[in-house]
């Protein structure tokens, strides 16, 4: 199956898309890689949709991604003797460590490190920001809060902390239970939630042993502040915007949006634009003009990957939330200004060997006018470095190794094929037309540029640059 877009589709699972059937009905839609939420997913439900992606992708013959979604820490206050109270601004509102019910006065923080890192001056935002509190006074145990805005509180509701850096780690004891059990089910990637520094990957990096890609949220303000450093240490990025929007003004997140997108193309990392792209479609069969140009601006940045959550999970349009975003992304691909605005963000090649590689087959690519890029990649790396360029020529990534087939499905314009390990360099040749042929990326006659890394099965070794003709067998003609 070829897509006739270079951004990929992330679909999340959830009730309206958990069957067989519906996973295959949303892979001819146009997801590409889908989403295991382990916020509402036990393990049992885990594994037995990783099973159901992995029978879809046995019987469509194309490698498909898997991503687990760790929840990450859930801050909530405590209950209320009522349930709910009603406040009023400029009153006066604490939460402390005392478990006893909640009234208008005060409520539990069943969560000490938050008692103690918060300080005067720092604002704590309930209810996805519904209601906004700012420290007065603090002495560790009690927080005492002015309110600046809203007008009640309930319980349970979360509470988030854009001024505040807690000390605590972003992996819960769910979190790691979760993320034990994803691995031995064998996902592809592992997003993480709420990161705050470059240290919150540190644990589960040695946990994941690389049995899967990390892939880190960005939806805190102190995770913006570090932005680099995390991307440096991440395989993919998330600008989750819900959570941005809520702990950031929101006129800040679309800034912010293209802010990580470039500076994951300049690192050539993967990056995925999340939340609300196609809301509406939650319950409605086609979506908002807002939306639609929503996502078109993920595309024209140049987004590797562009995600539905619970338009694809829980909405009553599944199928028709990624057929829909499938049409926007092709019809932006096609026009006029794309080529112009992804050449204009291409960042400079770093001095490496393998961006020169890179740099140069996108540049013989299109002055050529070659039919295709073939790049042979086993750990993903060669892979990585070709998408970085963008090129407007099709690439098609080999690789021997599933698993990094799998992983490389989020990534910008790949198209891969699990191949044998070529024997030698003639074999390679051979085979890298041999299957741009088959798979209708080029045609006797054509031109292909191929590059790889030698010797053979050297990861991370981009060092060769190739131009081949197809001959009239299908096969290499010089």
């Amino acid at each position: 199956m070829r897509r006739n877009r270079r951004v990929k589709i992330l679909a999340t699972l959830g009730p309206a898309s958990s069957s067989e059937e519906m996973i295959r009905k949303l892979h001819e839609a146009g997801a590409d890689v889908f989403r295991i939420n382990m916020s509402h997913a036990d393990h049992d439900l885990m594994r037995e949709l990783v099973q159901r992606i992995r029978n879809v992708e046995t019987e469509v013959g194309r490698p498909i991604g898997i991503l687990a979604d760790l929840q990450g820490p859930k801050l909530r206050v405590g209950k209320f003797a009522e349930g709910k109270v009603a406040l009023t601004v400029g009153q006066t509102f604490t939460l402390d460590d005392n478990p006893e019910p909640g009234d208008a006065t005060r409520v539990q923080l069943p969560h000490p490190e938050i008692l103690e890192a918060v300080e005067v001056g720092h604002r704590l935002l309930i209810d996805d920001g519904r209601l906004q509190l700012e420290c007065v006074a603090t002495d560790k145990r009690h927080i005492e809060c002015k309110v600046l805005a809203g007008d009640k509180i309930s319980d349970r509701k979360g509470v988030s902390l854009p001024d505040t850096t807690l000390a605590t780690g972003a992996l819960t004891d769910k979190d790691r239970k979760d993320l034990d059990a994803v691995l031995a089910a064998d996902v592809d990637w592992v997003a993480l939630s709420f990161i705050q520094r470059p240290d919150d990957l540190a644990e589960a990096r040695k946990i994941a042993r690389g049995r899967a890609f990390l892939l880190s949220k960005i939806e805190k303000p102190q995770a913006v502040e570090r932005l680099d450093e995390i991307i440096e240490l991440s395989d993919a990025i998330m600008v989750a915007r819900g959570d941005l929007g809520v702990e950031l003004p929101l006129e800040a997140v679309p800034g912010i949006q293209k802010r990580i997108t470039r500076a994951c193309r300049k690192a050539g990392k993967p990056v995925v634009v999340a939340t609300q792209m196609l809301e509406s479609m939650i319950a409605a069969p086609v979506p908002t003009r807002a939306e639609v140009s929503d996502v078109s601006i993920a595309v024209f940045e140049g987004a590797d990957a562009i995600m539905l959550s619970a338009e694809s999970a829980a909405g009553d349009y599944p199928v028709d939330a990624v057929a829909t975003m499938d049409r926007i992304a092709q019809w932006v691909e096609k026009d006029p200004l794309y080529p112009g605005i992804i050449f204009a963000q291409r960042p400079e090649p770093e001095a490496t060997g393998a961006d020169a590689v890179s740099l140069a087959a996108r540049q013989m690519a299109e002055t050529l006018g070659v039919a295709a890029i073939v790049t042979y990649t086993a750990t993903g790396t060669t892979g990585l470095r070709t998408a970085r360029e963008r090129p407007q020529i099709p690439i098609v990534a080999l690789s021997p190794v599933l698993g990094t087939a799998r992983r490389l499905s989020l990534v910008w314009g790949l198209h891969c094929v699990v191949t044998e390990d070529a024997q030698d360099l003639d074999d390679m040749v051979n085979r890298a037309c041999r299957i741009a042929v088959e798979q209708k990326y080029a045609k006797s006659g054509d031109r292909v540029i191929i590059t790889a890394g030698v010797p053979l099965r050297t990861p991370g070794a981009t060092n060769l640059l190739r131009m081949a003709y197809i001959g009239s067998d299908g096969l290499s003609a010089v």
